[in-house]
Formats: C-alpha cells, structure tokens, sequence
C-alpha cells in the first residue's frame, strides 16, 4: 500500500483513530475523531488524551486502563465519555494497543450514542416494566385484605402506609368527607397539621394534582411545605359514582419524579382505594340487612340468638344477672283489621323506635317475628328488669299517628332472669321459652303489664 492510500485510510477510517506517546500525548488523530469531537488538528496534538475526557471516565482511564495497557499491551470496547469541543458528552468505545518498540499507543474509537440510546431505552422499559410490577403487587396486596367486619379508618390506615411505600413518601394521609361535607383525616399522618387550612381547589380536583414548595397558584400551601422542609405532595381524589368520598395526600421531602407511571400508579391506587371502600361499607351494609329487621330496623331473630348466646355465656363468667323480655303488641290483629297492613307496619316501626329508645345503652332490641319483640338486658337484675318493663309499658302507651287516625296500641311484658348464682345454666332457648310463658301469663291477666318469671 502507498503512503497516500496509507493516510487516505488513516484519515477516512469508519472510526476515530489516535495515536499517542506512551505517555498519553496526542501524536496524530484522524478526521473522522476531530469531526466527532470538533476539535482542530493544531487543539489536539501535544494534548493528553486523558484530558479530553469527562471526570468519571478520565479516572477510570487512567487507574485502570493505562494499567491494562501497559501490562497486557492492549485493551477492548472500554466505554468510556469524551469531552467535545462544546463541552457536551460525546459516548465512545475503544480499543487501544501499545507498541513498545514505536513507543505509541494506537487507539480505534468508535461512537457509541446509539448504542447508548439504546442501552438507555432498555433501561427505560425494564424500570417501566418493574413500575408496572410494583403498582400490580400494590394493588394485589390491598384488593383482598378486608373483610365484613373493616372500618373505614382501617381501610384508609392501610392504603397510607400502602401509598407511603409504594411511592416512597415521607408521609401519606387519607382524608374521608364526612357526613357534613368536609374532611377528616383517617389514616397516615399529616406534617401540615395545624399550618395551612385545607386549599378548596385541592379538595374538589378532580384528577391527580402536584404542588411544589415554589408553586405560585397556592402560595400559602407551598410556604407551609418549605417551613416543614417539604420538597412536593401530590394529592389524589377518591371518586365513586361521582361522589367525592375523599383525597389520598402524599408528601415529599426531596425531588420526585413525576411522570407517566407516577401519575399511572397514583390514579391506580385512588381508584382502588375508592373501591375497597365502596366495597367494605356495602359489605358492612349487607352483614347489618342479614342481621336487622328490614322493617323496623332492629335485630332479627338471628342476631337477638347470637347476641343471647354471647350474653348468657358472659353473665356465667362474670357472675352477673341476665334478663330477657319477650314483647307482644295487645289485639295487634284488630289495629290491622281497622286501619290496614300498612298502618300496621307503621306501628311497629314506631313501637319498635320506642323500645330501643327506652331500654339501657348496653341492651339490645329485636324483632323475632310478625308483633312480637324481645329485648336482652345484660346485667339487670329483678328490679333493674321491672323499672325497665315498666318504661317501655308507659312508652308503648302513647297514642300512634296513622293516615287514617290514631292507635291507640299496648304491649304485654314477659320477663326471664338468670341469675349464676342461684339458677342452672340455661340455654338461649330456655330464657326466651320462658318469657314467652311469662308475656301469656300478663296476656290473662289484662294486658298491658309485665310479669316476671323467675324460674
């Protein structure tokens, strides 16, 4: 080969091409290198190759790579970031040989943007594949792990520390609108507590919203951010239905990255959280409509059993008294013959308000079917029993408005008590049998009283 086709070569390789002194001196670079970097020929020789390249790669350059060469004569693909003439980052790999006997080391540099790129790309799709993973693991963990019996304070204490951890916030609070409208804070905790008053905008957004410590629309917000050393928060609302049922604030003390998967994953966990709401209060709802009257609204046979159960195992525990009455409306047949079904079902919605308003606050009221009505007194004894026999009688006595006039209705008491000491341990069925005999016995003697059996 010439010498022209030599350099012609040289100078037209399809990558950068240097030759340097041992020392690391320019000796040559070709066009293809000065056109990358934008140096000219005269800005690069005599110049230290190391020096032409950004800090984190000039060290590794030459703590390691120049160690390599000199013992093994040679390196492969070292990725390394040169330095352009514009101060911008130009990524390279390099292969480089050293020639002891020319004393010059021969470097073959090739552009690695693209590669970079895409490298970068990669990088990108796996940490958007690993967010995607995290928000499904989010949303798995929260979607079963609760049951009939969860409040709401526990459903919003779960969904902060959930959104605490997921989005690796200084702090997170779940605010629930109340009955009168505004916001209660029930779950997480809150570091503007008593510092900034709620910002209407933020309560009525209706899509995930953040504000920064220098967020000109909400001035007073962002000093009291900067006074408690937050960087950001974000605040998400829960929607169902259109119903505004809340807000999930998170708080930030430094610099968070608020992008599509940020916005993804906050609008994920909202929504989720909206519905375990949703779906624990109609759970609730549905385990208190298998347990209540659908008329009158107080319990029903099964849960006055349940109940009854309960209470007659702690009455023998803790060596307590136990009542039970049995209710029964008087001529309850000739208020439906006068005035209706209709008028009939009112009467006992309202005899039934009057007798969970005229029994104590531990006791407990139920419908056991068609107009008879049993209460449980946990506690009374005879004459506590009595003094509450008594009250619901004159309670029950008040006349009854009707569409078409007035009831005049009564009821007739029969009173079971179990006392541990005395009594045999009785069944739930036993206790009710009992008052049942007992409310026939105030029946046969004239209604509208109360007797007590003690058996």
């Amino acid at each position: 080969m010439s010498a022209s086709a030599d350099s012609a070569w040289f100078q037209l390789a399809p990558c950068g091409l240097v030759a340097t002194s041992l020392d690391g001196t320019i000796l040559d670079a070709n066009d293809v290198f000065l056109d990358w970097t934008g140096f000219a020929s005269e800005e690069v020789l005599g110049r230290s190759f190391a020096g032409l390249l950004d800090g984190g790669s000039r060290l590794f350059f030459e703590t390691r790579d120049r160690e390599v060469l000199h013992l093994e004569g040679a390196v492969h693909e070292v990725a390394l970031t040169l330095r352009t003439r514009d101060e911008s980052e130009l990524p390279v790999l390099l292969n480089a040989s050293q020639d002891d006997d020319a004393r010059v080391v021969r470097f073959a540099i090739f552009n690695a943007t693209e590669r970079v790129r895409y490298e970068r790309e990669l990088l990108a799709a796996r940490r958007a594949a690993e967010q995607s993973e995290q928000r499904v693991r989010v949303l798995q963990e929260v979607s079963t792990m609760f049951g009939v019996s969860a409040s709401d304070a526990e459903v919003a204490q779960s969904f902060a520390a959930v959104a605490r951890d997921a989005f690796s916030a200084r702090d997170t609070a779940v605010f629930l609108t109340q009955d009168d409208g505004e916001l209660r804070m029930m779950g997480g905790g809150n570091p503007l507590e008593g510092q900034v008053a709620p910002v209407p905008e933020l309560r009525e957004t209706s899509e995930v919203t953040v504000v920064r410590d220098d967020d000109t629309k909400y001035p007073e917000l962002s000093a009291a951010m900067r006074a408690q050393g937050l960087a950001a928060l974000s605040v998400t609302p829960l929607v169902a239905d259109g119903e505004r049922m809340g807000v999930l604030v998170c708080f930030f003390s430094g610099h968070v990255d608020v992008d599509y998967h940020f916005f993804d994953l906050q609008q994920a966990l909202g929504r989720q959280a909206t519905q375990t709401l949703v779906r624990v209060r109609l759970q609730r709802r549905l385990a208190v409509l298998a347990l209540h009257d659908q008329l009158t609204g107080v319990a029903n046979r099964q849960l006055l059993q349940m109940t009854l159960d309960d209470a007659i195992t702690v009455a023998a525990t803790a060596r307590e008294p136990l009542s039970v009455l049995f209710l029964d409306v008087d001529e309850f047949k000739g208020i439906n013959d006068a005035f209706g079904h209709a008028a009939g079902d009112a009467v006992l919605v309202e005899l039934a308000s009057r007798l969970h308003a005229g029994v104590r606050a531990g006791d407990i009221v139920g419908r056991i079917g068609g107009d008879e009505f049993v209460a449980i007194c946990p506690g009374a004894d005879a004459l506590a029993v009595e003094a509450i026999a008594e009250r619901l009688l004159e309670l029950c006595r008040t006349p009854i408005a009707v569409p078409d006039g007035i009831v005049a209705a009564s009821v007739s008491v029969g009173i079971s008590l179990y006392r541990p000491d005395v009594d045999p341990h009785p069944s739930a069925q036993q206790l009710l049998v009992r008052a049942d005999a007992a409310m026939y016995d105030a029946k046969r003697a004239g209604k509208d009283r109360a007797t007590l059996d003690v058996h």
